[in-house]
């Protein structure tokens, strides 16, 4: 089954919901999807896809969940790698003697926000529950690039950083970029008090009438999503996309930090380069 929801496609299988950008579907040589909060095995507070291993909920539970998640999306466990987040700018190349770190055994990295690849079948994971999940693929050299950019990762430069680094590491041109903006708290919900926001004015490539929305009571409105497409656009990149998709609005389906009041599971997108071309799993 398969429904249109804001600029995604909704997927069910075997139970399982997810979702895929239509603008990395054209992309034949990755693979891709974001997790919500449907069809897996969690109870309580995690009910039922909860991808994040501190949450509170039982290991065996998390685990289960990566099963049927990679199952019905297409991806190989095994070849699973995630991001070790705490809201910094900081990017770590992998490769394949690097599957299942944060997954199937400890993260030997801490700190990093962000992972870049080139290698093939090794699926990066990015984590959230309201902040931006970033995904980048560069068709030229055949890399790819996660990134999470909360609200600090945004101010910080999480996604120059990422862009930067694959240049860096693989010859990427910004131009030949394609980068989705993953589900994430939207510009309708995302309200903060005066240091927040002072924090995005303080960046002088943002206009802050753009990202800035003055609520008149103290309070404002930040919209992360083109906080980060403006960062991306003056670092070069073009072809962004994105989902359109409010986590707060659409607590039903995704996990939202500030719709559960923190009583939630994680989602998590991922991305791989195909092994030979073909999917992992189907």
């Amino acid at each position: 089954m398969e429904t249109q929801l804001g600029n995604m496609r909704l997927h069910e299988r075997n139970g399982v919901s997810y979702l895929t950008a239509p603008a990395l579907e054209t992309q034949d040589w990755v693979h891709h999807a974001f997790s919500t909060r449907l069809g897996g095995v969690s109870t309580g507070d995690c009910a039922t896809m909860n991808l994040g291993f501190d949450r509170g909920d039982s290991r065996e539970h998390v685990l289960e969940n990566y099963r049927r998640f990679c199952t019905a999306a297409g991806f190989s466990m095994e070849s699973l790698v995630a991001t070790a987040q705490t809201h910094k700018a900081a990017v770590r190349r992998v490769g394949r003697e690097d599957r299942g770190a944060g997954i199937l055994r400890p993260k030997p990295w801490h700190d990093i926000d962000s992972l870049i690849t080139n290698a093939a079948d090794v699926t990066l994971c990015v984590y959230g529950a309201d902040c931006v999940p970033l995904l980048f693929a560069d068709p030229v050299h055949r890399a790819i690039g996660v990134a999470h950019a909360g609200w600090r990762g945004t101010v910080a430069g999480m996604a120059v950083e990422t862009v930067r680094a694959m240049g860096e590491a693989f010859g990427t041109r910004p131009a030949d970029l394609q980068v989705v903006i993953g589900p994430s708290i939207g510009p309708c919900c995302f309200e903060v008090d005066a240091p927040v926001m002072e924090a995005f004015a303080a960046i002088p490539a943002l206009r802050t009438d753009t990202v800035v929305r003055d609520d008149g009571n103290g309070k404002f409105h930040v919209n992360l999503w083109e906080a980060n497409a403006i960062l991306l656009r003056k670092a070069g990149v073009s072809q962004i996309t994105c989902s359109n998709l409010c986590t707060q609005c659409h607590s039903d389906l995704l996990w939202s930090h500030r719709a559960t009041a923190g009583r939630r599971g994680a989602a998590c997108g991922m991305l791989a380069i195909k092994e030979n071309g073909h999917d992992s799993v189907l």
